[in-house]
Order: C-alpha cells, then sequence, then structure tokens
C-alpha cells in the first residue's frame, strides 16, 4: 500500500509499505477513504525526531470503511463506516471506564512513561503505524472506533478523530460560567473550532491569531479576534474588553510552535542538530518550547479564572509563574482529548444539520501522493492553509 512516511526533519515521502494484517483477535483493518494532517503532525516534521524512526508511518485522524476484523470484535463487520480516535483504547480498564481514554492502562506506554498508544506518534506513543495511509490496522478495534451513517461527506465526521473532541475537551475544560467570555489563543484548526464550539454554547469567544487567513476566517464566523501584531499588551487588550477584570476563561490552543519567539525557536534547532541519544534527553529534562502563550494567558484570565490547555508542549523544565499562579487562584486544566467521551455530546451537532461548519471546515483536499508538499505547506502556513485533508486513492 502507499503510506506516507517519516525519514527525517522536514523530510516526509509517500512510499510503498506492506499492507497491514489482523495480528491480534481484537484488531480490524480500515480502508482510509480521508484522513486529516493534524497541528501535532508538524511536531514530528519540525522537532521530534529524536522519538521517530526513519520510515514510520504517520498520521493521526483519519476514517474509511472495514474491510476486515479479528474474532473477538463483534461491534463490527465488513463494510461499516467508521472514524478512527487518535488513541488506541480498551473501553473495559479502570481509565477508560473514568472518561480518561488517553490513560488506558491497557495500551498505557510504560516503558516511556507515557499514557494510551497513539497512532503516528513516535516510540514515546507506542510507535503505532498511522493513517495517512490506504490501509490502517486498529488494535482493540471492540472500542477504538466510531461509527458513522452513511450518506453525509466524510468532511462531516472526520474530525471526530481529533479535531472536534480535542476543542469540546477544550472549552469543557475552559468551564466558562453561563454568559462568560473566553479567549481563545491561536486560531488554527483547535482554536478555530474551539470559537465555533464556545459560541455555540452562547459564551462571548474573543479569538487572537496573527495569521492573516486564520482572522479573516474567524470574523467571517462572527469571532471577535485580536491581531496580536496590533496589541503590545496583550493582557491589557482583553481586560480592557472584559471590565477590567479579563475573560473568566482562557483556552490555549498553540502549545509548542515549530517555530515563533527567539529563544524556543533557537532551543528546536539546537535539538534539531543534536544525535538522536542526545537530543531525546534534553527534550525529555530540559525546556524546548516557547512559553509566550501560555505566558499570556496567565497574565489574561481573570483572578479565579480558569486556563484550558490543549496545545502540545514538550519539554520538562518549563518555568511557569506559579507565584502568579497563586495568586490570582487559577485553576489550569490539560491534556490529550479523550475522544470517546465526548461522542455522545458531538454526534447530535453532526447527524441532523451541519451546526458547527464542519463541511466547509478544510481549506485544501489533496490525493495522498500530494502529502509532503502538503505538510511543507501546512508548516509554512501558505496558500491559506488551516486544515487538510488527504484522499488515499482507492
Amino acid at each position: 500500500m502507499k503510506a506516507l512516511t517519516w525519514h527525517g526533519k522536514r523530510d516526509v515521502r509517500v512510499d510503498d509499505v506492506p499492507d497491514p494484517v489482523l495480528e491480534q483477535p481484537t484488531d480490524a483493518i480500515v480502508r482510509i477513504t480521508t484522513t486529516a494532517i493534524c497541528g501535532s503532525d508538524l511536531h514530528l516534521y519540525e522537532v521530534l525526531g529524536p522519538f521517530i524512526d526513519p520510515g514510520s508511518v504517520l498520521g493521526h485522524e483519519p476514517m474509511g470503511i472495514v474491510e476486515e476484523v479479528g474474532s473477538e470484535v463483534t461491534e463490527l463487520s465488513p463494510g461499516d463506516r467508521v472514524v478512527i480516535p487518535f488513541q488506541v483504547s480498551c473501553g473495559h480498564c479502570f481509565m477508560c471506564d473514568q472518561g480518561l481514554q488517553t490513560q488506558c492502562e491497557t495500551t498505557q506506554v510504560r516503558e516511556e512513561g507515557m499514557g494510551a498508544t497513539l497512532f503516528g506518534y513516535t516510540r514515546l506513543y507506542g510507535n503505532q503505524p498511522g493513517g495517512q495511509a490506504e490501509l490502517l490496522r486498529v488494535p482493540q478495534a471492540q472500542y477504538t472506533h466510531i461509527k458513522v451513517p452513511e450518506g453525509p461527506p466524510d468532511e462531516r465526521f472526520v474530525y471526530l478523530s481529533d479535531v472536534l473532541p480535542t476543542a469540546w475537551q477544550a472549552v469543557e475544560y475552559a468551564d466558562i460560567p453561563d454568559g462568560g467570555t473566553v479567549a481563545v489563543f491561536g486560531l488554527g484548526p483547535i482554536g478555530d473550532m474551539c470559537t465555533r464550539i464556545a459560541k455555540h454554547r452562547g459564551a462571548r469567544v474573543i479569538g487572537i491569531d496573527l495569521v492573516p487567513e486564520r482572522i479573516i476566517r474567524a470574523r467571517s464566523n462572527g469571532i471577535e479576534v485580536l491581531d496580536i501584531r496590533d496589541h503590545k499588551d496583550i493582557g491589557g487588550s482583553l481586560r480592557d474588553l472584559t471590565d477590567g477584570r479579563g475573560p473568566d476563561s482562557v483556552i490555549d490552543a498553540v502549545g509548542m510552535e515549530a517555530h515563533g519567539a527567539p529563544f524556543g525557536e533557537t532551543a528546536q534547532k539546537l535539538v534539531g542538530l543534536m544525535p538522536d541519544a542526545v537530543a531525546s534527553r534534553m527534550m525529555e529534562k530540559a525546556g524546548v518550547d516557547r512559553l509566550v502563550v501560555i505566558n499570556a494567558a496567565i497574565d489574561a484570565v481573570r483572578r479565579g479564572g480558569t486556563i484550558s490547555l490543549s496545545g502540545v508542549y514538550g519539554g520538562m523544565l518549563d518555568p511557569l509563574p506559579l507565584m502568579t499562579m497563586f495568586d490570582k487562584q487559577i485553576n489550569l486544566r490539560m491534556g490529550q482529548a479523550n475522544v470517546k467521551r465526548w461522542i455522545d455530546d458531538i454526534m447530535p451537532l453532526l447527524e441532523a444539520d451541519d451546526v458547527l461548519g464542519v463541511e466547509q471546515f478544510a481549506t485544501h483536499r489533496l490525493p495522498l501522493d500530494e502529502a509532503p508538499d502538503a505538510y511543507e505547506t501546512f508548516q509554512k502556513k501558505q496558500d491559506g492553509a488551516v486544515k487538510i485533508l488527504l484522499q488515499p486513492a482507492a
């Protein structure tokens, strides 16, 4: 089959790789009809090379048609249309019962001290081949799937794999009071969807970004947006818009960028020049992130407010202003999205009408063969790229 594979920093290729086969009775094989590039994939493209092996298949936002199932997967049959969550979870362990599928005890990557196995996301998360491919083996398929109806196009449902539950959880964790205000830092795919969900739920939403196309896109959806280039003190500007207090809630949908503030960019470039063994040790024990956004969120949120952190950070020694956080009585919630926990809440917004505008959410739809160029376009924020869907050839 054809699959997008990692070969080095900014070097991804469409290669021919062996077709996946059933390895366990709880496996399924899915033929992928649509798969997406995630902002988190850019971390692999740019800075997480020390944790990934050449030839690894990328991607964790797929959907398609079931081709084959193992003997213990009684919930699926060949021909079923499914979305595959980005994490592999069993559905019956203590953590899954708590709605914490990203901490699934059956698939935890204990040798790395990490949570549940993720598709296409480095040795840290299990080295599980990903979904930017023609076929995907799905472990724990008795639970790691979301059945979706026939009829609407893939664009209606593919974001159930990551974007929708990640944004939904970010808004849930933000704990926006009734009639309250939420500021969303970063209007990429997750931040954009956060603004749509929060607005749908009745909040006042203020987006913050600096990419012109993203700003225009959010404003066209009725979102107030601050262009950070026009505001030397973004916290002060947000306080001016909220009776001097700051927003009730702040969502950080940026996290570790592949470029940005000088220190973070320099640290990441240094990591990229180191031997893998040294670089991985530095990333595990030191800080290589830019912390501009989380510090801005801490400054901006009102006293007693909540910060919801959905952006991914990668360093262990990233300093936070704990004195300020303590003094302001800030609540902080974070974590990978527990996909299956939120599906019953989200699905009604997709089944009848396209309430959240998901069918027009993608900016680019390309064949899988064009994935290497698509990664570069997305990383460089060219051609108005916000969300790119890849469609493997039949």
